[in-house]
């Protein structure tokens, strides 16, 4: 199971806590950007940027506006850190992640990158609760497990059309995201309590749905990033990773079991 279905269970219940972006609404930061911009990204000022920026800048895109949002944002930071407040959060995260699409959506943010992420997060969700049908359903009826894939594709299919050619809806998305991550979880854990006798391996599947479970709460905090690198999300996600040489241990186990149990019945007929 992807790392990421905990994450966005919890993240319904954050977003009510969480301040949102209000960095890139002060004010101070506002017109920091605005001085930023009329002094550094026009003319000669303009090419004097573009020469001293580093290559691997230049080929994500960088810019000059996203140059001046960024040393603002540090502005801003060290004006609410003197004046005694706790530092807000810009642009939605001021995180690192550990997924593909996330690293490069963190690393530039533009409208594809952003879409990529979220779609790919819905993407392992989906495959997740695939799996789990397979592995639950689908080895004695592989008809339904057909039919449920095609429906998950139809709903696949569905969610990104709509926000792609409709309207970009972040709430719509994150509702759509707990709600089919709910039905993952609930899912395995049901399957895991009602075998653990039977096939003792499962409890490592359990483990790991807990465990996510539990390191997504690290998702309801909101401190500044440690060094100015590690924030909660960051830390959740390197977190998860011994999670997931768990879940592999479970996936080896239960795959040899099912080969074991395949032979015995070969050998029956």
């Amino acid at each position: 199971m992807a790392g990421r279905t905990a994450g966005l269970m919890l993240l319904a219940g954050a977003a009510a806590l969480a301040s949102g972006s209000q960095g890139d609404r002060e004010p101070v930061y506002r017109d920091c950007v605005l001085q930023c911009e009329e002094r550094n990204c026009s003319g000669g000022a303009l090419k004097h940027f573009r020469s001293r920026q580093p290559i691997y800048m230049s080929l994500a895109g960088w810019t000059c506006r996203d140059d001046c949002k960024y040393e603002c944002m540090w502005v801003t930071v060290g004006l609410y850190l003197q004046e005694g407040h706790k530092v807000p959060q810009f642009h939605g995260k001021v995180s690192l992640n550990a997924w593909f699409w996330s690293t490069v959506f963190h690393t530039r943010d533009t409208d594809l990158t952003e879409k990529m992420d979220y779609f790919c997060a819905s993407t392992v969700i989906l495959h997740s609760i695939y799996l789990c049908c397979v592995r639950t359903v689908g080895l004695q009826h592989p008809a339904v497990a057909t039919a449920f894939r095609a429906l998950l594709l139809l709903m696949l299919t569905a969610h990104i059309s709509y926000l792609s050619l409709i309207h970009f809806d972040y709430g719509y998305n994150l509702a759509a995201n707990v709600a089919i991550g709910l039905v993952n979880v609930v899912w395995w854990l049901a399957w895991c309590l009602r075998n653990q006798q039977r096939l003792p391996h499962v409890r490592k599947c359990m483990v790991v749905v807990l465990l996510l479970q539990g390191l997504s709460l690290l998702e309801l905090l909101d401190f500044p990033p440690l060094f100015w690198v590690l924030d909660a999300h960051a830390i959740w996600h390197i977190s998860t990773i011994p999670v997931h040489v768990l879940f592999f241990s479970f996936l080896e186990d239960d795959s040899l079991y099912l080969l074991k149990e395949s032979e015995a019945k070969f050998k029956l007929d």
